[in-house]
């Protein structure tokens, strides 16, 4: 089967799980799925955004799963569910980022990142694993990045496991050559909405056309047909493209000076936004004292 150009056929009864679904990338696959037939598990934190899906998708049989993949204790809960149930397919979207540098940034949630980017991902790529090959028909996606690619000073973190996840699932593809299981590597760059509000614009947007982006949406179908077809990798948009091509031609050594001081000027974008975030709320909470 892994050498036709089709996804694993939904049936009832058998899901496609998606992590990350409450957002972004994530979200706009589990849609896309939906419109393609596919049953669904979503998985994230946050409700609300996934019963907006399973609004979107009326006919199809969706569930819900509230988890914070991060945590090892929830995680193994949603583990045990995973292996009992049949999964012809699982999207590894969920995933956070930190900027700064590594022995400045909070050890828990630099901790908690390693959890979600990586740990998670491996968990959950061996859970439903066996089921698959043992039935000859499977599709994993596994959310990597470009940022593995290369060294990125003030994104430590983030990098090591998006190394780890490239590499991870790519030996995994060719593993899986001949059983029916089919794996591909997304490795987005930059990926956003079609239409992102000013105030949410960031440096990168500011500075970056808009015909280099590629959405999310845009990226979900991109990233189902490469599964079909059994890619190795997909690197969806042209910024996406030019970042792979500089994160595996250009030596470290060149490209680290710049891609850390870019990334350090992130940082500390970062760091105003939050400021001014935790400024906005104590001002909110005088003047809710003083009511």
């Amino acid at each position: 089967m892994s050498d036709d150009h089709s996804l694993p056929s939904p049936r009832p009864g058998s899901y496609a799980v998606v992590t990350g679904a409450s957002s972004g990338i994530g979200q706009a696959i589990a849609l896309e799925l939906g419109r393609r037939g596919h049953d669904l598990i979503l998985v994230a934190r946050t409700v609300a955004p996934m019963s907006f899906i399973a609004e979107q998708l009326p006919e199809r049989d969706v569930k819900i799963r509230s988890v914070d993949l991060a945590d090892a204790a929830a995680r193994g809960e949603f583990l045990s569910e995973l292996r009992k149930i049949t999964v012809h397919m699982i999207v590894n979207s969920a995933g956070i980022a930190t900027f700064g540098k590594f022995h400045q940034l909070p050890y828990d949630f630099e901790r908690s990142q390693f959890e979600l980017n990586a740990t998670a991902l491996f968990e959950l790529t061996a859970a439903v694993l066996p089921g698959m090959v043992e039935r000859r028909e499977g599709g994993i996606v596994n959310v990597g990045s470009v940022a593995g690619n290369m060294v990125i000073p003030n994104n430590a973190t983030y990098v090591g496991t998006k190394a780890m996840v490239n590499l991870y699932t790519e030996s995994l593809h060719y593993e899986l050559l001949g059983t029916g299981v089919k794996c591909t590597l997304l490795a987005p760059g930059p990926v956003r909405e079609a239409r992102k509000e000013e105030e949410k614009r960031t440096g990168i947007d500011r500075v970056t056309p808009n015909f280099i982006w590629t959405t999310y949406e845009d990226c979900a179908v991109d990233t189902l047909n490469a599964l079909a077809a059994n890619k190795v990798r997909v690197v969806p948009g042209p910024l996406s493209k030019l970042m792979n091509i500089f994160g595996l031609y250009v030596p470290h050594r060149l490209s680290a000076p710049l891609m850390g001081k870019l990334y350090g000027k992130m940082a500390a974008e970062v760091a105003e936004q939050q400021a001014q975030k935790s400024a906005q709320s104590r001002h909110n909470g005088s003047e809710g004292i003083s009511s």
